[in-house]
């Protein structure tokens, strides 16, 4: 009996291991016919077949970079900017990405102008946004693993040198442990939280209040990047990059 429950367990651990190597080999080949279609110059075709890989649960950078690329060829110039924008949450600092996001931007109606930022948070988010999640992750495990090994050696070690070099080096690799522990968190949130939109509606009256009796405060047209602060029923509050905030219809927006 148990001789049974140890051959059907192994038989599903192979069936879900060839339904797995399947799926990516099939997601593989959907990239590929993709590319070709945009290759081709068949865009629509290219748009259809990159929108199944995610429908697919097959997220990544690339596809939703060449997704984008698709819709800009087409002169959908604001999905364009929502998939760059999605592109670039997975990918943060692919310098063709942000390019081609600050090209289809050019197509855009509103030219906002953004609060600076202090200069220690801009340069603190830059750091931050030099790898990925995974990147920043898997280099958080490695220092937290050094510093459990200096750990032991500390303890371990009858040699006064050998403690004090491993005791502040694991202090020194602990700290780096935190920090990148804390970059990808901040990685994670930005691609999970969804506080930012991209307007989709050619253009939008910005409310004072979630009601169509609200005051008008400004117009605002599609493509714009907002962050979204508050929603109530199918109204969203959204705060521009200058700082200005409003309501406005939840159907005028998508998130990122």
């Amino acid at each position: 009996m148990s001789n049974l429950k140890v051959k059907t367990m192994k038989k599903s651990i192979y069936i879900v291991f060839f339904l797995l190597i399947s799926l990516s080999s099939f997601a593989q080949t959907q990239l590929e016919q993709a590319n070709q279609f945009y290759i081709d110059g068949e865009y629509d075709q290219a748009i259809e077949t990159y929108q199944e890989i995610l429908n697919g649960n097959m997220e990544s950078a690339e596809v939703y970079y060449n997704l984008g690329n698709a819709y800009f060829k087409t002169g959908e110039f604001t999905q364009a900017i929502l998939n760059y924008e999605r592109a670039k949450l997975l990918a943060p600092n692919d310098d063709d990405i942000q390019f081609n996001l600050d090209l289809a931007n050019q197509y855009t109606t509103d030219a906002i102008t953004d609060i600076p930022e202090v200069f220690f948070v801009r340069w603190w988010k830059s750091i931050g946004n030099t790898y990925s999640t995974n990147t920043w992750s898997t280099v958080s495990i490695i220092a937290f693993i050094l510093t459990l090994i200096l750990a032991g050696l500390f303890f371990l070690s009858k040699t006064a040198n050998i403690k004090r070099i491993s005791f502040w080096t694991g202090v020194l690799i602990l700290f780096i442990s935190i920090l990148t522990f804390n970059f990808a968190a901040r990685q994670k949130k930005l691609m999970t939280a969804h506080n930012y939109a991209i307007i989709t509606q050619p253009s939008v009256t910005v409310k004072s209040s979630p009601s169509e009796t609200g005051t008008d405060l400004f117009l605002i047209h599609e493509g714009l990047k907002v962050e979204i602060k508050d929603n109530m029923g199918s109204w969203m509050e959204i705060q521009l990059s200058d700082g200005t905030q409003g309501w406005l219809p939840t159907n005028s927006l998508e998130e990122i």
